[in-house]
């Protein structure tokens, strides 16, 4: 689950906070950016365990909507959303129940919120039309339940602010795991059962060391890469540089002159839109031009040894 594109979100946080705590302490910092990737996996089951938690509320509205028919003679509810094929096949999943027991993750200690969701279901239109129709199939309740997630889960400011409250990581951390989530309930297959898998911590063992890797040669080449923008920033004060472009610039130089593999370009495109996320309005223009300025002068002088590519056009 843990990819490329966390793990660098991870860095820059990291490495900033590795100069502001001023602690250098680099056994210390490689932990805790291990921690916080392993954060990042616990929000992901956090999150789907959202679903079990709003599915299980569901079910206790229409038992007591129930007891309530039989008592005064109402008409009885409906079972279809509580009878939904894809939340049951969840709620009894091995590897999520498994995880939630290990690391204690449940929502009974935020049932406010839990029930607010179940009233943010019951009245969107996604829930109305799904309750009405006539369809009845796998495919149908797990569908409903992607376009829930969508739209009431994934933009959903409370959460934020709860989580946030619980981690200071997973608030960072949800817009990226969030579509590890969609990407999980599109994987669910009624036929792999409570044994349906979920997505692993790591794609594979290479994404784990290329962030350690990743890390250890940002903070320990950090002086070397600094020389190269000092001298690529021409008529700007270097001095004066947004500190946050600093990091950037640092952790892309240092995935330029460590992974062969990883195009130039790719890197530049993914630390400009890192800029744009954590640096000033200004900071992608400016970063991109640095960074196609340093790598063209060290493939120029035999130090990276790799096409430079065309970055994306930017707008």
């Amino acid at each position: 689950m843990i990819n490329r594109e966390l793990i660098r979100i991870k860095i820059v946080q990291l490495t900033y906070a590795y100069y502001q705590n001023g602690t250098n302490d680099m056994r210390k910092a490689e932990g805790e950016l291990l921690y916080s990737l392993s954060k990042a996996y616990s929000l992901y089951h956090h999150l789907l365990r959202l679903i079990v938690a709003i599915s299980k509320e569901m079910r206790h509205r229409v038992e007591v909507a129930t007891s309530k028919a039989k008592r005064e003679g109402l008409e009885m509810p409906s079972e279809k959303f509580v009878n939904n094929r894809f939340a049951l096949q969840l709620e009894d999943n091995q590897m999520l129940n498994e995880y939630a027991d290990e690391k204690v993750l449940s929502w009974n200690d935020d049932i406010e919120f839990v029930r607010k969701m179940c009233n943010l279901v019951e009245n969107s239109q996604i829930y109305i039309e799904y309750m009405a129709s006539e369809e009845d199939n796998y495919e149908a309740d797990r569908e409903v339940w992607r376009k829930l997630y969508k739209a009431l889960i994934q933009e959903n400011d409370d959460l934020d602010s709860l989580l946030e409250e619980k981690s200071i990581y997973w608030n960072d951390d949800k817009e990226v795991v969030d579509t590890f989530v969609l990407k999980t309930i599109k994987r669910f297959d009624p036929e792999n059962g409570f044994k349906q898998e979920l997505l692993p911590e790591y794609n594979d063992e290479e994404d784990r060391e290329f962030a350690c890797k990743l890390f250890r040669a940002t903070i320990l080449n950090a002086d070397q890469y600094q020389h190269y923008m000092s001298d690529a920033s021409r008529n700007w004060d270097f001095s004066r540089l947004a500190y946050m472009d600093v990091v950037i610039m640092q952790i892309a130089i240092a995935e330029m002159m460590t992974f062969p593999n990883i195009p130039i370009s790719v890197t530049i495109n993914e630390f400009v839109d890192l800029a744009k996320l954590y640096s000033t309005n200004r900071s992608g223009g400016y970063i991109n031009g640095m960074l196609d300025t340093i790598a063209r002068f060290l493939v120029d002088t035999g130090k990276l040894r790799k096409p430079i590519g065309e970055p994306r056009q930017r707008r």
